[in-house]
């Protein structure tokens, strides 16, 4: 005798896209303008041209939006970031932001 489960959806049960968040390097005194846009381009996987733009943008407004990703893979982006920096010996620091 085989059981038979029945399950009853809620036709009113609203399923939403997951929180996107946003990956921002922030501006140090330290880092040079080539690590970071190697940072762009190997974690981020900007052109160099969108990488030297994001630089410069980093420079001169202090902050940049680097990505918009989910919560897990901006969390990875952030942490990658941070041990890049350690190892080449940069301040450089990301953060992520709920969009």
């Amino acid at each position: 005798m085989a059981n038979e489960l029945e399950i009853e959806l809620d036709s009113n049960l609203k399923v939403s896209e997951p929180k996107k968040y946003k990956v921002i390097l922030l501006n140090d005194d330290y880092s040079t303008m080539d690590f970071v846009i190697d940072v762009l381009t190997n974690i981020f996987r900007k052109s160099v041209d969108e990488a030297t733009q994001i630089m410069l943008n980093i420079h001169n407004n202090g902050r940049e939006v680097c990505g918009i990703y989910s919560h897990e893979i901006a969390a990875t982006k952030v942490a990658q970031v941070k041990t890049l920096a350690r190892e080449k010996g940069f301040p450089l620091k990301a953060i992520m932001e709920e969009e």
